[in-house]
């Protein structure tokens, strides 16, 4: 019987969220983003930021959590990244102090389709959450795509809705929009939903 937990990305790890993104993206937006873009993504070096991302943090509420498959061997199956909201979390135009302090930003949330439904993205979710109220930050937010009806599905299952901002990244001359999702962190465990991704 297959079990899955979560854990703190180690700098080893870098080359396994690399290829985890890949293969997410290759799948679960190839009919959002242009797929020259999608094939000409440098696994070497999306690796490298991973490793820094995990071993140099802006700050110590920075994080990466990697989902762990469990069974007659273990896999790194997905992985969240996130931390105190910066400019990055900011809609266009929107001013520096419009989330204030106390709001964690999702930049990944991730899990490879091949190991979706077994519920590593919920357990993903409920670590950040964990992490976040450690940190006393009191709500997220998150951008995704418009077209990523997984994603908001899976989201909007655990309380996140749109808080009304929107904009559209330069994807190769294409504009793709996006819009933010919000959420209030639960101050208990218990009123972290059990949806499963």
């Amino acid at each position: 019987m297959a079990a899955g937990y979560v854990r703190p990305a180690r700098p080893e790890d870098a080359g396994e969220i690399a290829r985890i993104q890949l293969a997410t993206w290759r799948v679960a937006y190839r009919r959002i983003l242009p797929r020259h873009v999608l094939d000409n993504l440098d696994e070497a070096y999306l690796a490298r930021r991973w490793g820094a991302a995990v071993q140099e943090p802006p700050s110590g509420a920075h994080r990466v959590l990697v989902a762990v498959e469990q069974a007659a061997q273990s896999y790194l199956v997905g992985f969240v990244a996130s931390g105190p909201a910066d400019a990055d979390a900011l809609a266009p135009e929107e001013p520096a102090e419009a989330l204030g302090p106390d709001v964690a930003a999702v930049t990944d949330l991730l899990v490879e389709p091949r190991w979706g439904r077994r519920g590593h993205g919920s357990r993903l979710l409920a670590a950040a959450v964990e992490h976040w109220r450690a940190d006393g930050l009191t709500r997220a937010v998150a951008w995704t795509f418009d077209a990523d009806a997984a994603t908001r599905k899976f989201l909007g299952s655990t309380g996140w809705e749109p808080d009304g901002a929107a904009r559209a990244l330069d994807v190769d001359d294409m504009l793709v929009p996006q819009i933010r999702l919000h959420v209030a962190i639960p101050e208990t465990a218990e009123e972290i939903s059990s949806a499963d991704r």
